[in-house]
């Protein structure tokens, strides 16, 4: 019943930036983090950043000091910033949220995803 909704994807240069954003929507109880991850072509989906109700950040390696994720669990929304890109962070990235379950526990949702490309 919770849909998550991306935007901001594109063609960049390297060296250049980009933002996404992500609403969830739909029957929300609560939600416990947000976040992103992203797929290339023929490689595992992996974590790029992600943010908890509690306003604590984390980062992939290979995007630290670069990335920077924000947003607002109480408004459903969450962004993430990327300058200096590099032709390595083309993929697809995807929003996730959790939200908090009749009992308590975390149900996971995912967007449909958003192509970033990194080329001259």
């Amino acid at each position: 019943q919770v849909r998550l909704a991306e935007s901001g994807g594109g063609s960049v240069q390297p060296g250049g930036s980009l933002r996404l954003s992500c609403v969830a929507s739909g029957n929300i109880r609560s939600l416990n983090d947000m976040g992103w991850y992203r797929q290339a072509p023929g490689n595992e989906r992996e974590l790029v950043a992600s943010l908890t109700r509690g306003g604590v950040a984390s980062y992939a390696d290979s995007v630290k000091g670069r990335f920077t994720i924000s947003g607002d669990m109480a408004k459903n929304t969450v962004r993430l910033e990327m300058t200096n890109l590099k032709p390595e962070d083309t993929a697809v990235y995807y929003c996730h949220a959790e939200d908090l379950g009749y009992y308590g526990e975390d149900m996971p949702y995912w967007g449909k995803g958003t192509l970033v490309t990194v080329s001259p």
